[in-house]
């Protein structure tokens, strides 16, 4: 697409989705130079070190993801729900595409939700459900049921917006694929100027009303700040 769009529209701002896995000064030259890239997204499994690194290097400008579901896996790379619905989130836009999902009622309102027919995962009537991926649901392994890969959480740099505006990210990424409005009102309001603000520190000490409307939208019981809280460089 990219290749098409660079020789037919040239004129056309061209970005690199997350799903190109452009995690290296090389991956990211190789785009600009063949394709004019505009923009790149990073993939969510950097730490905040490596951005900061990709930033200083100017090669194209960065958008990062700041608030949404947490990938574990190397975005673009991962097969886990084409092995199970026979469709690559490459050419279909999204992981476990809504088409395969099917949500059960149980009794006493336990929730049962299947990809492809596959049981991904059963809720209580109480408990938050996530939307439903692979990597994510839990699984009878040795008689034991339990999140098998990773537990549902969500990514929430909420307190790292000054540093990543101050390392050059021009563009925070908010997941939004079948998000309801609410969701994306309350996020990108929460999000947005208020808590970026020109701060001089590296790091935002988020209001604590900020970070209640934030938890109502994460995905499982907690939120982290994923791989950016890596130290290791």
């Amino acid at each position: 697409m990219l290749d098409y769009a660079a020789r037919h529209h040239p004129d056309l701002p061209r970005h690199l989705s997350v799903q190109g896995s452009a995690t290296t000064h090389a991956a990211l030259r190789y785009y600009r130079d063949r394709f004019g890239i505009a923009r790149a997204v990073l993939p969510r499994v950097l730490s905040i070190q490596q951005v900061e690194r990709l930033c200083e290097q100017d090669i194209v400008p960065i958008e990062v993801f700041a608030f949404g579901s947490l990938c574990i896996m190397v975005e673009g790379r991962c097969q886990l729900s084409s092995y199970v619905t026979g469709a690559s989130p490459n050419r279909h836009g999204v992981c476990s595409p809504a088409k395969f999902v099917r949500w059960e009622e149980g009794p006493g309102g336990q929730r049962s939700v299947r990809l492809n027919d596959r049981l991904i995962d059963r809720f209580e009537p109480d408990e938050p459900a996530g939307y439903p991926t692979v990597c994510k649901g839990r699984y009878d392994v040795g008689g034991e049921v339990f999140h098998a890969l990773e537990e549902p959480t969500s990514l929430n740099t909420l307190e790292l917006l000054p540093r990543l505006k101050a390392a050059g990210v021009i563009a925070l990424k908010i997941e939004g694929r079948q998000r309801g409005q609410a969701y994306v009102t309350s996020v990108t309001r929460t999000c947005g100027p208020p808590s970026t603000g020109s701060r001089p520190t590296r790091r935002l000490q988020p209001d604590p009303q900020w970070l209640r409307e934030l938890s109502r939208h994460a995905e499982g019981h907690q939120t982290t700040l994923g791989p950016y809280h890596r130290s290791w460089h």
